[in-house]
């Protein structure tokens, strides 16, 4: 995975840049007041300071939809530009105007990096270090603060500091980072698959997982070019196919599927119980739940839960089972085991399919992800299971993995293993149809149980008393499969190429019950985040730190009140970086969910002790302690939980055709808050105080716990295009609530 690691941290640049420009205009606009003698005009000096929020929320509004468009990295590359050339254009700035013309510039960038960064890392990273990665954009950010604070502190210290020099080093890391963009960072392979460039999305796959058989996940990305759809919860019970006997809970067998191992002549056989899967029981318990207690709970956080408590023993990490799945086509067991095939080999296969990208396509690639040859079933064929049938394909050569895995594994990250199958009844008229069937297999564990214990494979670390699992599916039909296309295609299912799969309308796409769903939840973190606090306390952390003592001590080491000012802001990001370090570590472990619910808690402590030091008459010393200790806990927890979680989470919860632009509503909503949060912070001083300001963040920390509790879901460990299914069938859980 050292591919997806180097990627994310070369992407996080892009953050340390802004947490750069952030802490230079605080400590440069010091110098610039008295350059443009701007103490009497404090509009021009507040200006001057919010023109980069200007410029972020100016770009955000269209960033979106241009990066589903044209891409996430051009976006990227067209970012460090604009922090190199606003750069210069500070560096040279001989008026205001000119100066507010490079901040416009550098918001440009901002609000592009802040769009834009977590979407690339989420769409490249594999579901096990997600949020490790995901969280790398904060800490980034705060130590470009750090940095930046200690240069400009520095730079304090001469005797005619300038800040335009302050300003304009921001040139040399975004010189950095455009080579980064430009020469290191590959396009998204989610976004590749969209445009249905197929080689070019196999080939950065490869590189960031560092192997040369990628076919599951690439299964992975075609089937998350869906937008809703109807979704069944189901169970299976898995096990060798000479293994598994008639068992009382196991439906019939015309409904299994063959699962074909990496080993020549082994074979699995899954077979669905009757009754649900306990996922399934699970959700519907929690609707149920939901409805009693007036719909306080969504059933969405309910159904996610029930996954993650059910998985096994040995975590999801890494399943006992899935990762021996094979990667053969088959149909009963009738069609040859060995047939290959390859996107460069299917020249004069599928012309139905071109590509519509000219000379930047894949000019190889005539035909889908799955070829209608493949997955052309006869419904004559004399075979015995010829109604439940394999699921995955070959894809790739039969090679072994780089990590010892079976080269045709089609597990996706997380335990979960991606499947299809071809389902045929009977109508009222006698008439046969089938349907296409995806299915996303997650395996169960239950302790103690001999379904729950530990498969031994041919090959697996694992070893138990039974040989066979069960598991929880999510069915649905697959984003290959058309119903429009099956009259045209008498045998087998109707397949269409991915690209065209893609097309559609965009707001139709937000009008899904699903994606509705995730826009509250991304929305609604992003705006209680902002009222949370986090710009006052900042805002105020220097005078806090100088009643403690802190600048006293500073001016009777000679330092002048504005360098100390600066150090003490350079103190205050430093004791961030150790508490963003074990976010990393746990927002994989814990969940991101765990971290907020564990997080805010403290934070709504330590802004009452803040308002009970300033209602409260104490020792001075009493004072400076306690709100020392309060602000370097909130800051701490703040970034452990409430700073990293809502980018993370919004940048999971949206499907690949929409994320762009989802991901765009949330971070407008953003800077809109984070504007209003600053500008309304000096008139709130005013009407109800220090104390009465700290209290109003306390009670929208409080309305947060409420918010994270009731909506937001767990979604540590689990593929994009899985929680984007969970999500779908969450909203319609609580539609159908609605109406009972």
């Amino acid at each position: 995975m050292s591919g997806a690691v180097l990627v994310a941290v070369a992407a996080a640049v892009g953050n340390l840049l802004q947490g750069w420009d952030n802490a230079t205009i605080a400590g440069a606009v010091l110098y610039i007041k008295k350059e443009f003698n701007l103490e009497s005009n404090p509009s021009v000096e507040g200006l001057i300071v919010a023109m980069s929020l200007i410029g972020a929320t100016l770009i955000t509004t269209c960033s979106g939809g241009v990066a589903d468009w044209l891409g996430r990295r051009p976006m990227l590359i067209l970012s460090s530009i604009l922090y190199f050339v606003g750069s210069l254009v500070m560096l040279w700035s001989p008026n205001v105007y000119v100066l507010l013309l490079g901040r416009l510039l550098d918001g440009f960038g901002v609000g592009l990096v802040v769009t834009l960064v977590p979407i690339y890392i989420s769409e490249t990273a594999p579901p096990e270090i997600r949020g490790l990665l995901n969280t790398l954009p904060q800490f980034t950010g705060s130590g470009g603060m750090f940095l930046s604070y200690c240069m400009v502190f520095g730079m304090s210290l001469m005797p005619s500091p300038s800040w335009r020099l302050m300003l304009g080093v921001l040139f040399a890391p975004s010189l950095i980072f455009f080579f980064l963009t430009v020469f290191f960072l590959p396009e998204s392979p989610r976004w590749l698959v969209s445009k249905g460039r197929m080689l070019e999305a196999k080939r950065v796959l490869q590189r960031l997982r560092g192997r040369e058989d990628v076919s599951g996940e690439m299964a992975l990305l075609v089937e998350g070019l869906g937008i809703g759809g109807e979704t069944t919860i189901e169970e299976y019970i898995i096990g060798p196919a000479d293994e598994v006997t008639d068992d009382q809970d196991i439906a019939v067998d015309k409904d299994q599927i063959k699962l074909y191992g990496a080993e020549e002549g082994l074979s699995w056989v899954a077979r669905p119980v009757k009754g649900g899967s306990t996922v399934s029981v699970l959700s519907r318990h929690g609707s149920t739940m939901s409805r009693r207690q007036g719909s306080l709970i969504d059933p969405l956080v309910t159904l996610f839960g029930s996954v993650h408590e059910k998985m096994p023993e040995t975590g999801s990490m890494r399943s006992a089972l899935f990762p021996h799945f094979g990667s053969m086509f088959s149909v009963g067991g009738n069609q040859p085991r060995h047939e290959d095939w390859d996107e460069e080999n299917l020249v004069g296969e599928g012309e139905d399919y071109p590509s519509d990208h000219g000379d930047d396509s894949d000019d190889d690639l005539h035909s889908p992800l799955i070829s209608r040859q493949t997955t052309s079933m006869e419904k004559d064929m004399p075979h015995t299971t010829a109604h439940g049938t394999l699921s995955t394909f070959r894809h790739g050569s039969q090679v072994q993995g780089a990590q010892g895995e079976g080269a045709g594994s089609l597990g996706i990250g997380g335990g979960w293993q991606v499947a299809w199958k071809w389902t045929e009844r009977e109508d009222e008229s006698g008439q046969k149809e089938g349907g296409f069937k995806r299915i996303y297999l997650h395996q169960e564990g239950f302790p103690g149980s001999r379904r729950g214990s530990i498969v031994s494979l041919p090959g697996g670390d694992g070893t138990g008393e039974a040989e066979f699992v069960q598991a929880s599916a999510l069915v649905s039909q697959p984003a290959l499969y058309s119903k429009d296309l099956l009259k045209e295609h008498t045998i087998g299912p109707a397949m269409v190429h991915p690209s065209e799969t893609a097309k559609g309308s965009i707001w139709h796409d937000l009008h899904d019950p699903g994606v509705k769903r995730a826009l509250v939840v991304g929305v609604g973190l992003q705006i209680l985040q902002q009222f949370s606090g986090i710009n006052g306390v900042l805002y105020y952390t220097p005078q806090i730190l100088e009643q403690a003592g802190v600048g006293i001590l500073l001016s009777n080491m000679g330092i002048s009140s504005s360098s100390a000012s600066l150090l003490i802001s350079a103190l205050t990001t430093f004791v961030m970086l150790p508490a963003i370090a074990v976010a990393m570590r746990l927002m994989d472990l814990s969940g991101r969910r765990t971290l907020l619910l564990t997080t805010i808690p403290i934070l709504i402590a330590s802004l009452l002790v803040l308002v009970i030091s300033n209602l409260v008459h104490m020792n001075s010393i009493v004072h400076a302690v306690l709100s020392t200790v309060s602000v370097v806990l909130y800051f701490c927890f703040f970034v452990m939980g409430f700073g990293p979680a809502p980018n993370i989470l919004c940048s999971e919860i949206f499907p690949t055709r929409v994320r762009g632009i989802c991901i765009a509503i949330c971070a407008l909503t953003f800077w809109i808050c984070d504007i209003i949060v600053t500008y309304s912070l000096p008139v709130l001083l005013k009407s109800i105080g220090l104390a009465g300001v700290f209290g109003m963040y306390a009670i929208v920390c409080c309305i947060s716990w409420v918010f994270v509790f009731m909506k937001v879901p767990e979604t540590k460990g689990m593929p994009l295009e899985v929680i984007t299914e969970f999500f779908s069938v969450g909203a319609r859980q609580a539609e159908a609530a609605k109406l009972d």
